[in-house]
Parts: structure tokens; C-alpha cells; sequence
């Protein structure tokens, strides 16, 4: 064998190993490892393009320059998606990854792996509301899935790669490997194993050491020493939760709201520039409320109010202590508004980093009530904060584990894990019996699309009526006589006839078992009519029926065979067996052993 044989021949071998089980191992890790570069690469470009915006700002005095920021940002993000995408924007990070995982059994846009990317840095870095973590995910998600199909195509490799790309983008973008690993399973994941969990941890370990190499001593949060537990203030603790979970609910409602009401105005231009000049009319009044917010979590951790009043042309020294509360929780609830507006703008960013600045706003504002009108050592400022984000991630992103150990992480111990699971599970208790799911899921739950962790319930959303058609039955018309229907019965394989008019629509169905003492007696084959022998269907399949719908009408009927129809019109049968078969299936391939 030759050198060039053997060459080849090392190569086949080498390809074949990744594209087995074996090789998921090693695809894990090199997936982490690409979410870990983009997310530096996104957090890289927002703050130079952040510190470009407040040098001029700073060399022209005042912060009117900073609202020119925001409708830069989305004019230079909706002309790269005319002319760099072909029209193709991005959309909403983790929906648009939910909803590929459900619908297109997680093949997602190669576009998606550049595309969140540059279109987030521009609508983030000029200034609009939002985060970078969401489009993030989104752009390693769609490098593990494209992994995958070069790969082995099958649906259980290629949900894990982009489990372990979330892993890995949240990992690198706040140094918080335990908490990518728990978000991945939360929010992304619909079955988990053992030996599944082992290429998550890979991928997001991969990821943090790539941040630590490329991103060291630049961390997002800043928490510094907190005071120590104690048992006497868990009652506060409690009460976070309440308030925390309360104010998730406004906090999605705002956002959709306002990303609705921008979204109504169908010219893009007129979105561009009406959001852009709320959006800049509001960081002029605002100045911290700029791009995510995390400069300010950190000011807030360290008691510093003053940074929500500098720069504010309107105020003149510090406000008395009612007046800064309420100057809290009106920035609290203008940065979804912001955000939704953002987004329905056209923008590309994500919820995270403002569901944590709002929590931190409400942690700061509930420590500064506390203090001022209770005593003075109530509640600490910097367990506040730490409290209020982590409670107000909870309610908006219904991840209540991810909150407790990102905020745990951040805090860097577990000293206050005690009152962070609190606080987190009264948050995420409170949202969801005031508002049933997230702004994640709410649009793929109102579809029917939504994946969870009931497998039963995920395994019906992967089925798809479509693939479980059959067509192969044939067709006759009420009007025919028996010897037609007989002419018909003999080119059939099946037992089972639709009987249709001349436009298509479904009238009955002809089953041989009622007709076979007749169909033989040929001195009734010009008196007899389709129409005095069909029965109508015990149940009718819409088209677009969910595959739950479907199981539903089967047990209601007890039928084996159920026609499908679309506006009447006939298109096929689905039987019962085919669909516990595509069940089976399912269930094998949704099996992350």
C-alpha cells in the first residue's frame, strides 16, 4: 500500500470514528469551544463599540449623542438583513431554537451561525435594549446542529450538540459552567441521561477555558463579598420572591406589549424610526438604561444609587429616598419596554441581561425600603441584588435552577444558596400561576409546538401528521353504482374507500366488511349506489391537527383508520398502527442513552 492509500485510508478511518458515538465526545468539545470564541468574539465587539459611543459622547458633551445610538444600531441591522441575508432575519435566539427543535427535528439555517452574531453586536452595541446571551446560543446552536447533519443525521445527536452549544455560549459569557449545564437541561433538553450529561459538561468546560484565555480578568458580573447568611432575614428573602415574582409577570407583559404595539406598524422604516427615537428619547432621560446594562449591576452591587441619576439633565444632586425607589422601578420597567421595542423594531437581542438589570433595579430598591424605613441593617444592599436578579430571572425565563446556581456562581460560593433557593422558587411559583409560560415558549405553547420534559407530550410534538399520511387508498363517488365500486375494489390493496364528490370534499367511506355480502351479487351491481353503501367516518383528522389531537380522536373512537381532511377536502388516511409505530420511533430517538 502506498503512502497515498494509506493516507486516505487513515483519513476514512479517522471520519468514520467522529461520526460514531465514540466521536460525539470530542464533537462536544470542539462545539463548546466555537460557542466559547463567538460568545467572546459578540462580548468583545459590543464593548469596543460601547466605548467608541461614550468617547464621543464624552467629547461632545451631554448624552443626547447616545440616543442617536439606538436607531443607528437598528437601520445598520435591518440593512444587513436586506442586503447581507437576503431578508432572512434571525429572529428571537432561543424561540427560534425551540421552534427548530420541535418542528424541523433541530435542523436550523446555516445562516443562524453568523447571522446572530453580527446583527446582535450592531442592534446591542449602538445601544439598543437587550443581550447578547440569547442570540448567542442561537449561533452555537446552529453549528452544533449543522455538526450533526455532516455527521450522523439522526435527531438525538444533533439535540445534544445543541444542548452543549447553549452550554457552552452561557458558560463563556458568564464564566458559570454549572449554570450552562443546568440552563441546557431546563430549557433546552427534553431527555437527559448519565451518559448524555458527560458532552454537555465537556462542552461547557471546553467553552470556559476558551473565556478564560481570550476573556480573562474581564468578567460580565462583579459581585463582590456579601454578608453571611443569616436566618432572621428570610422572611425578606420570601418577600423578594413575591415581589420578584409579581414583577416578572409586568416584566413580560411590558415586553410583549410594547414589542406588539412597535410591531403594528407594517412600513420597517416607520418601526425603525419610531423605536429608535423612543429608545434614544428614553437613554437621553436614562443614560444607564444603554445596550444590556451590566456596568450598572455591577455599580448597584457596590450601594452606588448615584449611577442611575448621572448624567441626567434633569436632576441636580441626589434624590430623597422615596423619589429614588421610584426612580428604580421606573427604569426597572422601562428596560423591557425597551427591549420590546428593540425587538419588535427589528432588532436582534435577547431577554437575559434585561430580566437581570430589572432584578437587580428591584433588589436594590426593595434593600433601600427596607433600610430606610425599617432599619438601617435590614437587609444588605449587595444580597439584595444578587436576590432580585436571581428571583426575576426565575419568573421571566421560568428557569428557576439556572437563576439559583448562575446567581450562586457569580456570588462565588454557596453561602447564600439557601435564600437563593427561596427566593428563585417562590419567583418561579408566583410567575407561573399568574402567567403560564415564558417568553420563550409562550408563542410554540399557543401552536402546540412547545417541547417539554413530559415525554410523552414531546414525543406527540416531534410526530408529524404529514410523514404518517397514506394515500394509497382510492377514491370513488357517491353516483357510481356497485359494479363501479367492484371495478375499483379489484385494483385496491385496501379496504377502505373514501367517497368524494367531483371537488374533492369527503362524503363517506366505503369499508368492504359492510359490503361483502353484496359486492358479489352481480344482479345488484346497476341498482345498487356508493351512496346507499358508504357510512360516515367516526371521526374526521384535520390537516392541521397536532399529533396529540389526533391520539386524542383515535381513543375516542376506537377506530383503527381516520380519514384526513383539508377544508373538507380528502387527502388521505392515517391509521392507528402506523402512528404507534412513528411513536416507538420517536421514543428511541428522544433517548439520549
Amino acid at each position: 500500500m502506498s503512502v497515498k492509500d494509506a493516507l486516505r485510508e487513515g483519513v476514512r478511518a479517522g471520519w468514520s470514528w467522529m461520526r460514531s458515538d465514540r466521536g460525539l465526545l470530542l464533537w462536544a468539545v470542539l462545539v463548546g469551544i466555537a460557542a466559547g470564541l463567538l460568545a467572546v468574539l459578540m462580548k468583545q465587539s459590543v464593548g469596543g463599540l460601547r466605548s467608541v459611543m461614550f468617547a464621543i459622547q464624552s467629547w461632545v458633551g451631554g448624552s443626547w449623542f447616545l440616543a442617536l445610538g439606538p436607531i443607528l444600531g437598528l437601520a445598520a441591522t435591518g440593512y444587513v438583513v436586506q442586503r447581507v441575508l437576503g431578508g432572512e432575519h434571525p429572529g428571537p435566539g432561543i424561540p427560534s431554537t425551540l421552534h427548530a427543535i420541535s418542528t424541523r427535528r433541530g435542523r436550523m439555517k446555516r445562516t443562524w451561525m453568523f447571522a446572530p452574531v453580527i446583527t446582535s453586536v450592531l442592534s446591542v452595541g449602538f445601544g439598543g435594549s437587550g443581550g447578547l446571551e440569547a442570540p448567542a446560543m442561537q449561533a452555537g446552536a446552529a453549528m452544533g446542529s449543522e455538526v450533526a447533519s455532516q455527521t450522523r443525521k439522526h435527531f438525538r445527536r444533533r439535540l445534544l450538540l445543541i444542548g452543549c452549544a447553549a452550554a457552552g455560549s452561557l458558560a463563556a459569557m458568564f464564566k458559570a459552567p454549572v449554570a450552562a449545564i443546568v440552563f441546557a437541561v431546563e430549557v433546552i433538553m427534553i431527555d437527559l441521561t448519565a451518559s448524555s450529561l458527560v458532552p454537555i459538561l465537556m462542552a461547557s468546560l471546553a467553552s470556559l477555558l476558551t473565556a478564560f484565555v481570550f476573556f480573562e480578568g474581564e468578567d460580565i458580573l462583579t459581585v463582590p463579598t456579601l454578608a453571611a447568611f443569616q436566618a432572621s432575614r428570610l422572611p425578606w428573602y420570601i418577600a423578594m420572591g413575591v415581589v420578584t415574582g409579581v414583577g416578572s409577570v409586568v416584566f413580560s407583559r411590558l415586553y410583549l406589549v410594547s414589542q406588539q404595539t412597535i410591531g403594528r406598524f407594517t412600513n420597517p422604516r416607520t418601526r425603525m424610526t419610531l423605536a429608535g427615537a423612543l429608545i434614544g428619547a428614553a437613554v437621553a432621560l436614562l443614560p444607564p438604561l444603554f445596550g444590556e446594562g451590566y456596568e450598572v449591576i455591577n455599580q448597584l452591587f457596590l450601594g452606588y444609587s448615584d449611577v442611575l441619576i448621572q448624567d441626567v439633565w434633569m436632576l441636580e444632586g441626589s434624590l430623597a429616598l422615596p423619589s429614588l425607589v421610584g426612580w428604580l422601578v421606573l427604569a426597572a420597567c422601562l428596560k423591557p419596554m425597551l427591549t420590546g421595542f428593540t425587538v419588535g423594531a427589528g432588532g436582534v437581542a435577547g431577554i437575559f441581561a434585561p430580566a437581570l438589570f430589572s432584578g437587580a433595579l428591584v433588589g436594590f430598591a426593595f434593600a433601600l425600603g427596607l433600610n430606610g424605613f425599617v432599619d438601617p441593617t435590614t437587609m444588605p444592599i449587595g444580597n439584595s441584588v444578587l436576590a432580585g436578579l436571581c428571583g426575576m430571572m426565575a419568573g421571566v425565563l421560568h428557569a428557576p435552577l439556572t437563576a439559583i446556581f448562575l446567581a450562586t456562581e457569580l456570588s462565588g460560593g454557596y453561602g447564600l444558596f439557601v435564600p437563593l433557593m427561596l427566593t428563585s422558587a417562590i419567583s418561579f411559583t408566583t410567575s407561573r400561576a399568574l402567567k403560564r409560560h415564558s417568553i420563550y415558549t409562550r408563542e410554540l405553547a399557543e401552536r402546540g409546538e412547545l417541547l417539554t420534559h413530559d415525554k410523552d407530550q414531546a414525543v406527540l410534538t416531534l410526530m408529524n401528521l404529514k410523514e404518517e399520511l397514506e394515500q394509497d387508498f382510492l377514491p370513488v363517488q357517491a353516483h357510481w353504482n356497485l359494479g363501479q365500486l367492484v371495478e375499483v375494489v379489484a385494483q385496491s390493496q385496501r379496504n377502505l374507500h373514501p367517497v368524494v364528490d367531483a371537488h374533492g370534499h369527503l362524503l363517506g367511506i366505503v369499508d368492504l366488511q359492510d359490503i361483502r355480502q353484496v359486492m358479489f351479487d352481480q344482479s345488484q351491481y346497476l341498482s345498487l349506489r356508493v351512496v346507499d353503501l358508504m357510512t360516515l367516518p367516526l371521526a374526521e383528522v384535520e390537516w392541521e391537527d397536532k399529533m396529540d389531537d389526533v391520539m386524542a380522536k383515535f381513543e375516542n373512537c376506537g377506530a383503527w383508520n381516520l380519514p384526513v381532511v383539508e377544508d373538507g377536502r380528502y387527502v388521505g388516511f392515517v391509521s392507528r398502527s402506523r402512528l404507534f409505530t412513528a411513536y416507538r420511533k420517536w421514543l428511541k430517538a428522544t433517548s439520549l442513552d
